[in-house]
């Protein structure tokens, strides 16, 4: 059996009032609630010993802080996002070994893994290394002029949420950082000194033979650290235990999904016995790291092709979402489950970063405006009260989404319409108990809370 890509939605059966929707919802866990529960433990506060010389600390952050132990000093991968959190991880690390931080290599520039760094350097000397372009994607965006995705990062990840709402962000534990959306930020407070500005660039540093290696995947300016003395990788972001975020929906720059997928081979092809991930924990042991890395790439590759076959059939975006069906062996496995990532917008990114907007529908090239649309779709259903019984109809079947869009109509025809947001609002609320997605989830959850402040002013 193949799973439609678009089906990662967990659906209860659900047909209800709206009065009693979310106290209901609570009451019953959905299934998609409990998976994200199940993962909880993978958070857990902990340092974790992967090789004879290399220690990882998960939990303290939302992305694990390594190091690795060399005769005359230590060098730590990533530092986490913040400097409090790294500063506790640097004690934790000091009652194992009390040796100073000889260097820092970042695995990309994200600030969840770049913004503890002050915590561990002891000295001037200490090198900072990171891949030649580090900071790119946010530096584009930021030369552009363009700030929103720092608000839609923050709604992605839940961060004006209650404790109550967040179950945890699907790689990570719920985290509320002092940097709200700043933590996507390149706003860096050590700057790398170093940089690997070819494929490959060899490293002795305190003791410890490293390799530096290039590994576009989820950012332009990504990196994996190999220790052959130990065969342990650090994969960065480009390996978590879940479907990865091909696309984030905070808004980013196309994500070479094919160039992913070949760092994964690339990294396999090291005969890796342990692998640290961007998130969660590391997997240890040569047949599960090859049996992990090979599903994950070989799911990627798969949706890529796929999407890639759907494209030169014709078919558009919402056509290929459809077409793309995983296997069923990668839906069963843990994972490859969409915690944090989603299959659909990966078919949606992929399209969009080769092609662009154009779906290639003639009638799209010139669209009528929203509010053409809903003018016209209001005339059809007897005006905005048309619109909301076909509303309280969609809300009595549990037809969540199309309620959700209902609402559209009416707030582009009348942007102050109370009953319409807080409608909106309850069936976002719905929409989030039934997905999997922590990102999709939260982002759900905060707008529906956006809504609710506009509806109560």
């Amino acid at each position: 059996m193949a799973i439609k890509v678009k089906h990662f939605l967990f659906l209860l059966p659900i047909c209800f009032n709206i009065s009693v929707l979310t106290s209901q919802a609570s009451a019953a866990e959905s299934e998609a609630t409990r998976l994200l529960n199940s993962r909880t433990a993978e958070f857990d506060k902990n340092i974790i010993k992967v090789s004879e010389n290399v220690y990882t600390a998960v939990g303290y952050g939302v992305s694990p802080v390594s190091m690795i132990i060399g005769k005359t000093g230590i060098v730590i991968v990533d530092t986490g996002i913040s400097v409090e959190s790294g500063q506790q991880i640097r004690e934790d690390f000091r009652r194992i070994v009390d040796k100073p931080v000889a260097a820092v290599i970042y695995t990309h520039g994200h600030g969840d893994h770049t913004l503890g760094a002050s915590a561990f350097i002891d000295s001037p000397d200490a090198q900072v290394w990171a891949r030649e372009g580090f900071g790119s994607e946010q530096n584009a965006l930021g030369e552009a002029g363009i700030q929103i995705q720092k608000r839609r990062g923050a709604m992605q990840a839940g961060f004006q949420l209650s404790k109550e709402q967040r179950v945890n962000n699907g790689v990570a534990k719920a985290y509320w950082p002092d940097r709200k959306a700043d933590v996507f930020s390149a706003d860096h407070n050590v700057a790398p000194t170093h940089f690997l500005k070819g494929e490959r660039q060899k490293l002795a540093i305190a003791g410890v033979n490293l390799e530096l290696v290039s590994a576009t995947g989820e950012t332009y300016d990504h990196l994996y650290v190999w220790f052959a003395d130990e065969r342990v990788v650090f994969a960065g972001d480009n390996f978590y235990k879940s479907w990865p975020n091909l696309y984030a929906i905070r808004g980013t720059q196309y994500r070479d999904v094919r160039k992913w997928a070949n760092v994964l081979d690339q990294i396999l092809q090291e005969h890796p016995v342990a692998v640290v991930g961007g998130h969660t924990r590391p997997i240890i042991g040569e047949d599960k790291v090859n049996e992990t890395l090979t599903n994950f790439r070989d799911a990627i590759r798969f949706l890529f092709n796929k999407t890639v076959e759907g494209i030169n059939k014709g078919l558009t975006p919402n056509q290929l979402v459809d077409y793309v069906t995983l296997p069923e062996k990668y839906q069963n496995l843990d994972y490859l489950r969409p915690y944090y990532g989603n299959p659909e917008w990966a078919v949606r990114a992929i399209f969009d970063g080769y092609l662009g907007w154009f779906d290639g529908n003639a009638t799209n090239l010139f669209p009528l405006s929203d509010n053409d649309k809903a003018e016209r779709f209001a005339k059809v259903a007897g005006g905005v009260d048309g619109l909301q019984t076909l509303i309280n109809q969609a809300i009595e079947d549990a037809d969540f989404q199309w309620a959700a869009e209902l609402c559209d109509y009416v707030l582009v025809l009348e942007p102050n319409n109370k009953q319409a947001m807080e409608n909106k609002a309850d069936v976002l609320t719905a929409l989030s108990d039934n997905i999997l997605t922590a990102t999709a989830r939260n982002y759900y959850l905060s707008s529906a809370l956006a809504l609710r402040k506009l509806a109560r002013k």
